[in-house]
């Protein structure tokens, strides 16, 4: 610890809350101490309180410790703030008129894609997903990237329930966690997310996730277009563009 930490709870809360953030998998509360070189009863008394708050997540048969859901709201939280947004504006803006459809960003708010940039291609009709605007994470091609780079501890403290998912058409759509974990098995097999008509009908979307230094997932980089007279030539252009638009902002963020 810090010699200069003026509030030493506060110190260790807060690397703890980075050294779970940096890890791949769940550890151990012994694995945390020896690595911050804190009491293991301090460490135990913090991550009470960060698993009352949402901040941790406790998997006692495993008697290991994971990042919970409230730690990706304030992820989402500086998402939404200046570097990312304008990155990603920027960013989108090329692809869209490189490609000739319509591009967003969105980020994770909970079990949302929350939208935080909307660019839409001349010619082409308004979308749903404005800016601001909240849709279930399963349905969308952003939210399904965002969702594949979890790990499934990370998911099942999202979708706990086994009750079915929302639907927003009648095409097919992942309506459960199973319907959604092979759902996510194929994006990181493919390393992008697609949806056909699950969000609007008659419009398909593809996209691919921007993540951090540690591999968690930041944004979401979206292009959708009208299936009427679409082409597998036009997905694949669309899928190229948003695996290199999420890279290079990956890059810018780093």
């Amino acid at each position: 610890m810090s010699g200069r930490a003026k509030v030493p709870a506060a110190d260790a809360t807060l690397r703890l809350l980075t050294f779970l953030a940096a890890q791949r998998a769940p550890v151990a509360a012994a694995r945390i101490a020896e690595a911050l070189e804190l009491p293991r009863s301090s460490v135990y008394d913090l991550l009470a309180t960060l698993v009352a708050h949402g901040y941790a997540l406790h998997l006692p048969e495993e008697r290991r410790y994971a990042l919970g859901p409230a730690a990706y709201e304030l992820a989402a939280g500086y998402a939404r703030h200046d570097p990312l947004a304008r990155i990603g504006r920027r960013a989108i803006a090329r692809m869209v008129d490189a490609v000739g459809e319509s591009g967003h960003l969105a980020v994770l708010h909970g079990r949302d894609a929350l939208y935080l940039v909307e660019e839409r291609a001349r010619m082409r009709p308004s979308l749903v997903t404005d800016a601001g605007v909240r849709l279930p994470a399963h349905l969308t091609a952003s939210g399904r990237a965002m969702l594949a780079v979890l790990t499934p501890v990370q998911l099942r403290s999202l979708y706990p329930s086994r009750t079915p998912f929302e639907r927003r058409t009648e095409a097919p759509s992942v309506t459960s966690r199973a319907d959604l974990v092979a759902e996510l098995a194929r994006v990181r097999r493919e390393g992008v997310a697609w949806e056909d008509g699950e969000v609007t009908e008659g419009f398909a979307s593809v996209a691919a996730a921007v993540v951090d230094r540690a591999g968690w997932p930041v944004a979401g980089v979206a292009l959708t277009w009208s299936e009427v007279g679409s082409t597998p030539e036009l997905a694949e252009r669309c899928a190229r563009a948003v695996r290199e638009v999420a890279a290079e902002i990956t890059r810018a963020l780093r």
